[in-house]
C-alpha cells in the first residue's frame, strides 16, 4: 500500500513537471522541482528569463496556479522562480534554443544553427560541447548529425557527475527531430587534468679545499 502511494506520487510529480514544461515554452527553462511542504506543494521553476515566466503583473503565474489546482487537484500550489546565472552552460536551455531555431527556420539551416550554438557555448567558458541532431534532416531518410568542439569526457565519474546532458524534441512537418546536448564546464576539465612536476634535486654544498702550506720545522728556515 505504501509502495503504491509512493509510486503514484512520483507519477503525479512527473506529470506536473511535464505540464509546466509544455505550458512554459520559449522561456529558457532549465529545471523544475516539486517539493511537499506543510502549506502545500512548492513548484520551483529555474529559468533564464524570469520576466517571461511571471508575465505582466504576475498574470502567467496566476493562470498556471489555477490550472494546476484544476488539472492535478493540488490544494495550495506555490510557484517560485529561480534564475539561472549562466544559461549558456546549461544543456536544457541550449537544447530548447536549438528546438526553437529548428521550428522557426526549418532543417535547411541546421548546420549553421549547430555551429552558432557551439560557438556561443565555448565563448561562455565551456571546456567542450557535443550536439546530436537526429531525424529526417535534410533528406527524407532519418539520419544523425554530430557536432562537437573542445574537450568532453565520455566515460568515468567525471562524465556521470560533471557533464550536463539534456534531450529535447522539435516538432516539424517532416516529423520529430531529436536533439541531444552535452556540455562539460571548464571547472570539471581542470579538476580532471593531471600535471607532472619536474623532480627537484637538492643542491649539494661543495666544501672548499683547504690550502696546503709548507712549513719548516722549528729552528729551520724554509728555503
Amino acid at each position: 500500500m505504501i509502495e503504491r502511494k509512493f509510486v503514484s506520487e512520483r507519477i503525479k510529480e512527473l506529470e506536473v513537471k511535464n505540464f509546466v514544461r509544455d505550458h512554459m515554452k520559449g522561456v529558457g527553462l532549465s529545471d523544475i522541482k516539486v517539493q511537499k511542504t506543510p502549506l502545500g506543494e512548492k513548484i520551483i521553476i529555474f529559468t533564464s528569463r524570469p520576466g517571461l515566466v511571471v508575465g505582466r503583473k504576475g498574470q502567467n503565474i496566476k493562470e498556471l496556479t489555477r490550472t494546476l489546482k484544476k488539472e492535478f487537484s493540488l490544494e495550495n500550489p506555490q510557484i517560485e522562480i529561480g534564475e539561472v546565472d549562466r544559461p549558456e552552460l546549461n544543456a536544457n536551455i541550449i537544447a530548447e534554443r536549438i528546438v526553437e531555431f529548428l521550428e522557426k527556420f526549418g532543417t535547411t539551416k541546421f548546420k549553421g544553427i549547430g555551429h552558432k550554438v557551439m560557438t556561443d557555448v565555448m565563448n561562455s567558458g565551456a571546456a567542450g560541447i557535443e550536439l546530436v541532431i537526429s531525424g529526417k534532416i535534410p533528406s527524407a531518410r532519418a539520419k544523425s548529425w554530430r557536432f562537437y568542439q573542445g574537450y568532453l569526457k565520455k566515460c568515468g565519474d567525471t562524465a556521470l557527475t560533471s557533464v550536463n546532458v539534456a534531450y529535447a524534441a522539435a516538432k516539424l512537418k517532416s516529423g520529430i527531430v531529436g536533439v541531444k546536448v552535452s556540455i562539460m564546464p571548464l571547472q570539471a576539465a581542470l579538476a580532471n587534468r593531471l600535471e607532472m612536476k619536474a623532480e627537484q634535486v637538492p643542491e649539494q654544498t661543495v666544501q672548499p679545499k683547504a690550502q696546503e702550506t709548507s712549513e719548516a720545522p722549528s729552528g729551520e728556515k724554509a728555503q
